[in-house]
């Protein structure tokens, strides 16, 4: 379903279950890192991960009203605002960098694009709502999102060094929550800007 159906009242708990699910995956992905079990399989099996973990978030959001509805109410400036974990991501990025853990061109169009698209998120809710500042941020937001999986996918597939720490703690958190999060909300968004919704 892709209308949101604002005029139904919504079902309690929705939000709950949303951070209930989220806590869950988080947890489980910190686990598997911490434990090395995400080690175990081929580093080229992060991207396809990432993106089934991106699709099956979407999936939900197209196809279940309540879930739709409770991103609208939750609105467009704070689902705006998650975006600003990307600053903490970069330090993440260049700490594996300084130490050579993590391939250079990957670290750099990862870590400055994350950086920029932090910043540019604490600008747009800051500033008075505008549909055009939102447009340009989720824009920007999510064209380095689309550079930075498709530099992480290029040295998984080539075996960049390093490139098999994606699967240590906590770097692990970027691609298996933290990136599907940031790609489906950049959707969300662009779908709730089609339809005129901010709240």
């Amino acid at each position: 379903m892709t209308d949101i159906a604002l005029q139904q009242p919504r079902r309690p708990g929705i939000g709950w279950l949303v951070l209930a699910i989220a806590a869950l995956w988080g947890g489980l992905v910190t686990l598997g890192s911490l434990t090395g079990f995400l080690g175990r399989f081929p580093t080229e099996l992060v991207a396809p991960a990432a993106a089934l973990l991106l699709g099956g978030v979407l999936l939900a959001y197209f196809r279940i009203a309540a879930f739709q509805q409770w991103v609208a109410e939750f609105g467009l400036r704070r689902l705006s605002a998650l975006h600003i974990w990307r600053i903490g991501a970069t330090a993440i990025f260049f700490y594996y960098g300084a130490h050579a853990l993590l391939p250079e061109q990957f670290v750099f169009n990862a870590g400055w694009g994350d950086r920029i698209a932090g910043l540019l998120a604490i600008v747009a809710i800051s500033l008075p709502f505008s549909f055009r500042t939102y447009w340009t941020f989720h824009t920007i937001g999510f064209a380095d999102f689309v550079l930075a999986v498709g530099t992480g996918m290029f040295f998984a597939v080539t075996g960049g060094p390093g490139i098999e720490n994606l699967a240590s703690f906590p770097l692990a958190l970027i691609p298996l929550f933290g990136v599907p999060i940031s790609g489906a909300t950049h959707i969300m968004a662009f779908h709730m800007m089609r339809k005129g919704i901010a709240h």
